[in-house]
């Protein structure tokens, strides 16, 4: 199946597509909410709503306004140095163990809303990610097991702003500025896709111009094995998204660097989700905009 959380004009609800058409499953089944978790802890109640809903003409997908499909994960976590090209390109030797850090939710905002490139750089760059979302818990889950805990698979750009996340060798500033982590729109059920959604094109590209390429099959740490090791020291709760890094491309390692300019609309895409689109804004016109409302 596939889902998108987001506004039809009569408040956020939960949707199911079908091709270019969205279903509203909260209008017939309140208790789906409205967003991805009422589904989340509650498996069969997909399959209720979706046959309530059958009868339900639906809306384009186009008349909706995306949100984000988990409103306060518990946990956003995110691998760096995931895709061997992009460790390179990067100066990093090769890593025995993955690179991982957290962001903030005030970091991230839904598909179709502005990338903000903050007053204090400009230097804000592109990363096309899967993003797992956590459909079951638990702590100490086998690699073998760890695919039965994915709910379900979107697409995230994890902007970075590069002069801030090389101040430290922690990379937190530069990956958490306000407005920087575009998420979704759809949301994919794992039954949707190849087995841990590897063996798909990922892509990141401004208009025709096509900035990262790759497969996702070149991932150095699985989705299985990334929730496998992430669950050895945190528990996993249902709602958690995971970001599985960036292969290469990536301006900072353009000559010259390559960084997203405000008017500029930067596309991220992986093969049978979704493209995540999301215009480039500078701080500073964004508060004169925001003041002007």
């Amino acid at each position: 199946m596939k889902f998108i959380v987001g506004d039809g004009g009569s408040g956020v609800s939960v949707f199911l597509l079908e091709g270019s058409t969205a279903v509203d499953l909260t209008r017939w089944s309140p208790e789906v909410g409205s967003d991805l978790m009422g589904l989340i802890a509650d498996p069969a109640l997909c399959a209720r709503a979706a046959a309530e809903t059958g009868k339900d003409e639906g809306v384009p997908l186009s008349t909706i306004t995306p949100a984000l499909p988990v409103a306060r994960p518990g946990k956003i976590i995110c691998l760096g140095l995931n895709y061997v090209d992009h460790i390179k390109e990067g100066g990093y030797e090769v890593p025995e163990y993955p690179a991982l850090f957290l962001r903030g939710l005030n970091s991230m905002m839904p598909a179709g809303a502005p990338m903000v490139r903050p007053a204090c750089s400009e230097q804000l760059d592109y990363e096309v990610e899967l993003m797992v979302i956590i459909g079951r818990g638990g702590r100490h889950i086998a690699e073998a097991d760890a695919l039965s805990h994915v709910f379900g698979y979107t697409v995230f750009n994890d902007g970075s702003v590069r002069d801030y996340q090389r101040k430290t060798h922690q990379w937190t500033p530069g990956k958490n500025f306000d407005s920087t982590g575009p998420v979704g729109p759809v949301v994919v059920t794992p039954d949707e896709l190849p087995e841990g959604a590897a063996g798909l094109k990922i892509e990141s590209r401004v208009g025709e111009e096509i900035l990262q390429s790759a497969n996702t099959s070149d991932m150095l740490w699985s989705v299985a094995r990334t929730i496998a090791t992430i669950s050895e020291f945190a528990s996993l709760e249902p709602g958690d998204m995971i970001a599985m890094g960036t292969p290469p491309g990536v301006g900072h390692a353009r000559k010259p660097p390559r960084w997203l300019r405000p008017g500029e609309t930067v596309e991220v895409e992986i093969e049978g989700i979704c493209v995540c689109a999301s215009p480039v804004v500078d701080e500073a016109e964004l508060s004169e905009i925001e003041a002007a409302e």
